[in-house]
């Protein structure tokens, strides 16, 4: 497993023993180190059209239409007719965060969700594995005759954009089809609140189970909340899930306000902490905060200045290592912020990703504490029961760098891991 920046000596972390024997695709529970996310497997495909194309299929401009499976396959074929089409990525939250997580890693990875029992060439199911890291397992994909599901993006002219959503058989994974062996091995399980929208769709018991898995074999759980709407829609049963099955939840400014009723992120993350053990919320031009709890006896207080809000001297422990409330004699609550990397991009023409990039980072510095653990065990690292590798204030540093590299290429997923040598850092930190 690769790792960013110099690592003590004293905390050992060996990123570059040669591996003594021929890595395999799949994973083995008991040897490697991986996460595992469930998804709604989705092909995004960005199209040029002119105004009279929407009328042709009855799109409405400007909002997302839900379209049936013929509809979706007659303006894909009249797209790839009229050669429209720009460009296609392989989509979905958790889809892009495992890819991001294994980019960065450089190590496995292991999605759940469904996938085209036969993929022809040019197919969403062929564009959704071109654009997917190799180091991500798909063996445990469940097999189903129809597509997955595509994500249509309608550009016309004026700039305005449209959406044709054609979900085909994405939602279609069955809680049978969770390997419960492939979780109880896992560093963390990840998943998004987008099931919950499918009350008759075997995708929302499949997501249940798969959390119940994690929580029975003490596996760290993750939950991104996907949009304010669905929030809105849902906040009772998803407080209900939180409360009962996460550990770490993901989210943007909105869906957090959506959530617990505060416009502040500070306020907002200070309320979700009575529910859960670590809060990633992503801010826009604000930043990033993360935040979380930590034994009283192990903080540790920052050098960075002192800020204060809603919450003074908010930050005052950032240099603490996150823990679980329950591993915690007396815990306190630790909040952290950054603002955007070197200021954010000069230009940002998408926005789509960025907070996926930020929970991979996140997920990576979680996977690494257990890849450390399991190497060295008697390592001063491990002296208590820590969640994350870093502190709070380096894995926001982390989760900042990659978000900024998500941003500044304008594609949702890393086509490739950061820099081996940072270049906004003096050259006196890689001489030391």
């Amino acid at each position: 497993m690769k790792f960013p920046g110099r690592r003590k000596i004293k905390h050992y972390f060996p990123v570059s023993e040669a591996k003594p024997i021929l890595p395999t695709s799949e994973v083995r529970p008991d040897k490697d180190t991986y996460i595992v996310g469930l998804d709604e497997t989705i092909v995004d495909v960005i199209a040029n059209i002119s105004d009279d194309f929407l009328t042709t299929f009855n799109i409405q401009k400007g909002l997302s239409n839900l379209v049936d499976v013929d509809t979706a396959s007659a303006i894909y074929k009249e797209l790839t007719a009229q050669q429209s089409i720009s460009d296609h990525f392989a989509g979905g939250t958790i889809g892009n965060t495992i890819h991001n997580y294994s980019v960065l890693a450089d190590d496995k990875s292991v999605l759940l969700g469904v996938m085209s029992a036969n993929i022809a060439l040019g197919s969403p199911a062929y564009h959704y594995i071109c654009h997917t890291s190799s180091k991500v397992d798909m063996n445990h994909l469940q097999g189903v005759n129809g597509d997955i599901g595509r994500g249509i993006t309608l550009i016309t002219p004026d700039g305005e954009r449209t959406f044709a959503i054609a979900p085909g058989d994405m939602d279609e994974l069955s809680h049978e089809h969770i390997p419960e062996d492939i979780i109880a091995g896992a560093a963390a399980f990840v998943s998004c609140a987008y099931p919950l929208r499918h009350q008759g769709k075997p995708i929302k018991q499949a997501m249940l189970s798969a959390m119940a898995y994690a929580n029975k074999h003490h596996i760290p759980t993750v939950l991104t909340l996907g949009t304010k709407h669905l929030v809105d829609d849902h906040r009772d049963e998803l407080l209900e899930l939180i409360k009962r099955d996460v550990n770490v939840l993901a989210m943007n400014e909105l869906e957090a306000e959506a959530l617990t009723g505060f416009s502040d992120p500070l306020q907002a993350a200070d309320a979700i902490l009575d529910y859960v053990d670590m809060v990633l919320l992503t801010a826009g031009p604000d930043g990033l905060y993360l935040c979380g709890h930590t034994e009283n006896t192990l903080k540790r207080e920052t050098t960075n200045p002192i800020k204060s809000a809603d919450v003074a001297d908010f930050n005052r422990w950032e240099f603490s290592r996150p823990m679980m409330r329950q591993a915690c004699k007396n815990p306190i609550k630790v909040f952290s912020h950054i603002d955007p990397y070197m200021g954010g991009p000069e230009k940002i023409r998408n926005t789509n990703g960025a907070g996926d990039g930020a929970l991979s980072a996140l997920l990576h510095d979680i996977s690494a504490n257990h890849f450390h653990r399991e190497a060295q065990p008697n390592s001063s690292k491990h002296a208590a029961p820590f969640l994350a590798y870093s502190s709070f204030a380096q894995i926001c540093k982390y989760a900042n760098r990659v978000s900024y590299e998500i941003l500044a290429q304008s594609a949702p997923r890393l086509s490739r891991g950061l820099p081996e040598r940072e270049d906004s850092l003096e050259e006196a930190y890689w001489d030391r």
